[in-house]
């Protein structure tokens, strides 16, 4: 059995930690403070941060990390890596209990572009943010994040006996009516929900507000296939892309201080199309690149747009590989695979950020850090999908280029990637902090 990269196992277990983008942004943040970065609060008093200043910024599912580099942003700008915290779940509604036929259903929404079948006849957990009535906290409340990990629900399927057209018509679910997962049975009128939370946190259930909760499944993240040269899990789909520049941002942090200062940005919401204060179409990467900018003494007028022109970011959002059973999908030149390296991602009509110029510069990153490069177009009569990395490219007017690596079953309860392309990522990343 060959050995795998000690950094994909770190993956896995990055994984099995974050069910939800407020897990994975407190791993985050457990990380790096064990790197010697400390937390900022945007509103918290400025301080002047000095060269090699590490620190973060978190805010419920994003967080925002840099290292100050030893030049002013004027002359060596900002080296930007972008993911997202989010995929595609069920989320409870705020009021879920669907009481019918002795049953007690979970009411869900879908978050994103869940593929929905894959969810069926599954153990389920349940993980989120509880929000607590607390009268010695200064808005009178507190939230706390939970994990339950034990199965809780299940959404049953309907028998084939019930059913006898499912195999060649597929399996379809109303979203409203068929979708609740069955939660528990009936027992007189108490809440099952509410109680079941508040004994987790070990609080009265009437100091229960609400909560951004959401279903994920409880099969751990795993290596698999023949010689373990893959990785089966939930939510690679963009943790794995998270976890890389983490990797590359922390690698880097034991280094002099470069001439650039170096940034990681980790948005919640992309799967919504990142509309909220929390998504990459808002003011939250400009506040902490405004952030670091006022650290430096001053540099002369115009100093954003200044040292914008000196910078480039990197989006990082997994990669279509070829599908065995479905290669008519992809466009024949265009076919990346897994453990054959970083996926360029281009489309004409700027779906992704990639221009000439930066695939240009991302292929000379990695020749010099040994790394592979792969290509994914889209096919030209399909609609395709996007990133922040558009919507950041434009508010900031910054050169971006859209990579990812590949994958199959993307949006699915269950992923695939690469073991390989993992470490290879966090190279090309490390060296672009490098730059």
């Amino acid at each position: 059995m060959p050995d795998v990269h000690p950094a994909t196992h770190r993956l896995v277990d990055f994984l099995d930690t974050s069910p939800t983008p407020f897990h994975a942004v407190a791993e985050v943040a457990r990380q790096l403070e064990s790197k010697g970065y400390r937390r900022l609060e945007l509103s918290d008093e400025r301080e002047v941060l000095s060269a090699g200043t590490k620190a973060y910024v978190a805010d419920a599912g994003s967080l925002f990390a840099f290292r100050l580099g030893r030049l002013p942003l004027v002359d060596g700008g900002w080296r930007i890596v972008a993911a997202h915290t989010d995929s595609p779940n069920l989320r409870l509604k705020p009021q879920p209990l669907v009481r019918n036929h002795g049953y007690v259903r979970l009411g869900l929404e879908v978050y994103g572009g869940v593929q929905v079948p894959t969810w069926v006849d599954r153990d389920l957990g349940m993980a989120g943010l509880v929000h607590l009535r607390d009268p010695s906290a200064p808005d009178g409340m507190r939230s706390e994040r939970v994990c339950l990990r034990q199965p809780l629900c299940r959404i049953p399927t309907l028998a084939i006996h019930l059913n006898r057209t499912v195999n060649d018509e597929g399996l379809k679910l109303n979203k409203q009516t068929q979708l609740p997962a069955v939660f528990s049975l009936e027992s007189d009128n108490e809440d099952p929900l509410r109680s079941l939370l508040a004994g987790e946190l070990d609080v009265d259930p009437a100091l229960v507000l609400t909560w951004d909760m959401q279903l994920f499944d409880l099969q751990r993240p795993a290596l698999a296939g023949a010689r373990q040269e893959f990785v089966h899990s939930a939510r690679l789909d963009n943790l794995a892309s998270s976890h890389a520049g983490l990797e590359a941002l922390v690698d880097t942090s034991e280094d002099e201080p470069g001439d650039a200062t170096t940034v990681l940005a980790l948005f919640d919401h992309e799967e919504i199309g990142s509309q909220t204060a929390r998504g990459a179409n808002s003011r939250a990467i400009e506040n902490i690149l405004r952030l670091t900018l006022e650290s430096h003494e001053l540099q002369g007028a115009g100093s954003f747009s200044r040292a914008l022109a000196k910078s480039w970011l990197v989006s990082a959002d997994m990669a279509h590989a070829v599908h065995p059973a479905f290669a008519d999908k992809h466009d024949k030149e265009h076919m990346p695979l897994m453990n054959a390296g970083p996926v360029i991602k281009q489309n004409a009509n700027k779906r992704y950020s990639t221009e000439g110029e930066t695939s240009a510069r991302w292929m000379l990153l990695c020749e010099r850090a040994e790394v592979p490069v792969q290509w994914y177009v889209h096919r030209s009569d399909l609609r395709c999908g996007s990133t922040v990395g558009p919507m950041l490219a434009a508010r900031l007017g910054v050169r971006s280029i859209d990579v990812g690596n590949a994958m199959l079953s993307m949006h699915s309860v269950r992923e695939q990637c690469g073991a390989e392309d993992h470490p290879w990522m966090i190279k090309a990343m490390s060296e672009f902090f490098r730059s």
